[in-house]
């Protein structure tokens, strides 16, 4: 008993060294999650960019289910941070990420991550393109690969050829 106390005590203590790591929140839509916060008007922006409806072709719109993570706990933090932090349970099978070079780019082109298949692999997609990102992926209607293949030349998803 005094041994198991002891044990308990070590690791508490381990646990404070070592600090406690924040998971990536588990969302019902998909995740916008934001790391760089010294640009509060250009996250506004993607934000609002992402809300916006999209023309689906046919006469109709169609917009992206999203969930904004905005906390600073995620601040800075890296690709392979980012992966560390995603929960076993997550129900996602790609991060949207909104980082330094989608913050400071006028083009704002947003950071998809792979959870799935290629974990980790990304490719970057304008605001515009991340309805269609989202609806396609979420549904598994398409694969990450067919977007992330399509990316020019820059690595930004800019549409599919007509």
């Amino acid at each position: 008993m005094r041994r198991r106390g002891a044990l308990a005590l070590a690791c508490s203590e381990l646990s404070l060294r070592i600090g406690h790591m924040e998971m990536l929140p588990k969302t019902v839509d998909a995740p916008v999650i934001r790391t760089h916060f010294d640009d509060e008007d250009a996250w506004k922006t993607v934000c609002e960019l992402i809300r916006q409806p999209v023309d689906d072709g046919f006469g109709g719109e169609f917009y992206a289910s999203v969930s904004f993570v905005d906390n600073a706990t995620f601040r800075n933090l890296t690709e392979r941070e980012l992966l560390e932090r995603v929960p076993v349970d997550f129900g996602h099978s790609f991060l949207m990420i909104v980082d330094k070079t989608a913050a400071r780019s006028p083009e704002f082109p947003i950071l998809v991550m792979d959870l799935h298949r290629e974990r980790g692999r990304t490719f970057r997609a304008g605001p515009s393109e991340i309805q269609s990102i989202q609806n396609n992926l979420s549904i598994s209607n398409m694969d990450f690969d067919e977007f992330a293949d399509s990316a020019d030349a820059d690595g930004v998803f800019r549409g599919f050829p007509e």
